[in-house]
């Protein structure tokens, strides 16, 4: 059974959270207030996470401490890329003209029963469904 989630963090935020003490210091701490919500991700955003936190920043992670941080946050929320996703996310992509990647990002929060997904890759305010997303770098 897949726990619920309050908000959906997409792969940017967990990136400024692990690399961007040096990179981006403000996004950092906001970044890292983000992980102390109830959240969730998805198999998508542990992926590209995996993959981008051992190619970006000033330092980016070694491949053992990037799969450090996928393994802790494997254990919040968590909805994998099934066919329901996958199916869902084209849904999107093709009603919302984005692309399929950031469709199944949204389809993920709803499966998880998120109401706000903080991205800095979708535009602020939008709603997607029963998705709203927030950016959560602008200023308030």
């Amino acid at each position: 059974m897949i726990a619920g989630a309050e908000v959906f963090l997409d792969t940017n935020i967990l990136i400024y959270a692990a690399l961007g003490s040096a990179d981006e210091p403000a996004k950092y701490e906001r970044a890292v207030e983000l992980l102390t919500t109830r959240f969730g991700t998805s198999g998508q955003v542990l992926a590209e996470f995996y993959v981008n936190a051992q190619r970006k920043g000033i330092r980016p992670l070694t491949a053992e401490e990037a799969q450090e941080w996928v393994s802790r946050l494997s254990k919040k929320p968590f909805q994998p890329v099934d066919y329901k996703v996958v199916r869902t996310g084209i849904e999107h992509a093709r009603r919302y003209q984005i692309s399929y990647w950031d469709g199944a990002i949204i389809a993920a929060a709803e499966r998880l029963g998120a109401k706000v997904l903080y991205s800095e890759d979708l535009p602020h305010g939008q709603t997607y469904g029963s998705v709203s997303v927030e950016n959560p770098f602008l200023p308030a």
